[in-house]
């Protein structure tokens, strides 16, 4: 089941080594000079906290590749930002709800812009 995790392998200036995460658990880390280490690293990690979690009973963390997403998710703006978006929309002739699917579509989600 491990391997239907979502796993990373980043470089830490910090640590001046490859640190290993997955999304699915998110206190769990690896650190490695070698990246490739560093994978195989936190992926037998999270397999034997997996086994540790099933023989305690707890819950196993489902992985995000598996789960099913609606699509719809609910976000609050200031009521500012609302009309902006609104407004544009309106201007581009097409609904609110589009518009901002498009917005987020373009946006590199892994960068934090």
């Amino acid at each position: 089941m491990h391997e239907k995790y979502s796993y990373r392998v980043i470089w830490s200036d910090e640590d001046q080594e490859y640190v290993g995460l997955c999304a699915e658990f998110p206190s769990l880390s690896w650190l490695s000079k070698n990246q490739e280490a560093t994978f195989k690293g936190i992926r037998k990690l999270v397999s034997s906290t997996i086994e540790d979690m099933e023989k305690e009973g707890e819950i196993i963390p489902e992985p995000i590749s598996t789960k099913n997403y609606s699509g719809k998710f609910m976000i609050r703006v200031p009521p500012e930002l609302h009309r902006e978006l609104a407004m544009a929309a309106m201007e581009a002739h097409i609904s609110l709800n589009r518009y901002i699917s498009a917005k987020l579509a373009t946006r590199n989600i892994h960068s934090g812009s």
